[in-house]
């Protein structure tokens, strides 16, 4: 049984555990002894998403539902898309989202729930040849939530696409994105982000599977955790047999900022194909000491000289965001949280 169908026949017994490797930082089943009742349907007013003002159309799934998005070939397109959880049940949304050769989106999607949820969000993304997809991900989850993202996303040759996923955490927080890279030229970067509070938790998981020759893959992620936060990055990259010529580089590193804060992570290269260039690597530390006394010395208060060089830090994955108007509202919201 899968995620989706454990969640909608209420099977708790059905959920991740530790016990699944890839799971073993997220335990859904040692959390959940008995899942929720579905969620009601919504009828009040919700306040406006995060990306709004950036969209040309807004989908907005709430407590479950579906969406299609189809991008025609040649035309460009900017989509606002909402997953909202109200109330304390559970249920699944799914979007399919389709660009056509030689299309570009710009794919703008949020997490926003506030309360106990249980909710799953089932992405597929298929790519045709010499489309352009950028996705931004934006979480606000409340700290007793429970919230999956799964995205299944197929490339073409020649086709591009680049993702940044930007995390709050919630009481157990994954987003996860498989990528079948079909080489052909066709390049791929995925980054992440994620600055956890309290006894948040959140989890970015990535598979990449290259499966012909001439393909790219960049990913980077970082993330800031404080208090009894836990952070968990796990990151795939398998190069099949007869894929040559792959390049395939990845990098994570994290701050914590207290005793009992956490991070877990698993970098992985799983290589088949000789002619490759594939690299990866993994650094949890503190904040430069020497770093911060310099700014005190030059009279900044500590906690605005750690904020300042935490953004700094994790203002690297935020530049590589291609679109200008995106990157600024990004911007603002890991600044907000590093001071929150």
């Amino acid at each position: 049984m899968n995620l989706a169908a454990a969640i909608r026949e209420r099977n708790a017994a059905e959920l991740p555990s530790k016990r699944d490797e890839d799971w073993r930082w997220t335990d859904l089943r040692g959390l959940i002894r008995t899942a929720p009742e579905p969620s009601q349907p919504f009828t009040g007013q919700l306040p406006p998403g995060p990306f709004d003002a950036l969209a040309e159309d807004w989908r907005v799934l709430i407590n479950g539902g579906e969406a299609t998005v189809d991008v025609p070939a040649r035309t460009e397109a900017v989509e606002a898309l909402r997953f909202v959880a109200r109330g304390a049940g559970s249920h699944v949304a799914s979007a399919t989202i389709r660009v056509g050769a030689n299309a570009r989106l710009l794919l703008l999607e949020s997490y926003e729930s506030d309360g106990a949820s249980l909710a799953l969000a089932s992405l597929t993304l298929a790519l045709e040849p010499g489309a352009v997809v950028e996705r931004i991900v934006l979480t606000a989850d409340h700290e007793d939530a429970v919230s999956v993202s799964q995205a299944e996303v197929t490339l073409s040759p020649t086709a591009g696409f680049s993702q940044t996923l930007v995390a709050g955490g919630a009481r157990r927080q994954r987003l996860e994105t498989r990528v079948l890279h079909p080489g052909g030229s066709a390049e791929l970067r995925l980054d992440g982000i994620y600055l956890l509070a309290g006894k948040r938790h959140s989890d970015q998981t990535s598979i990449v599977t290259h499966a012909g020759t001439d393909g790219l893959t960049v990913q980077l992620a970082k993330g800031v955790v404080r208090d009894q936060a836990r952070g968990v990055f796990q990151g795939r990259i398998v190069v099949e047999e007869g894929a040559d010529r792959t390049d395939a580089r990845m990098g994570h590193h994290a701050l914590i900022l207290s005793d009992r804060a956490e991070v877990d992570a698993k970098p992985e290269l799983e290589i088949y194909a000789d002619d490759v260039a594939c690299a990866h690597g993994n650094t949890v530390g503190a904040l430069d000491e020497d770093a911060l006394f310099y700014a005190r010395q030059r009279g900044i208060p500590e906690d605005e000289a750690r904020a300042l060089l935490t953004e700094a830090f994790v203002g690297e994955v935020v530049d590589r965001i291609g679109h200008e108007g995106a990157r600024e509202i990004v911007r603002a919201w890991v600044a907000q949280g590093l001071r929150d």
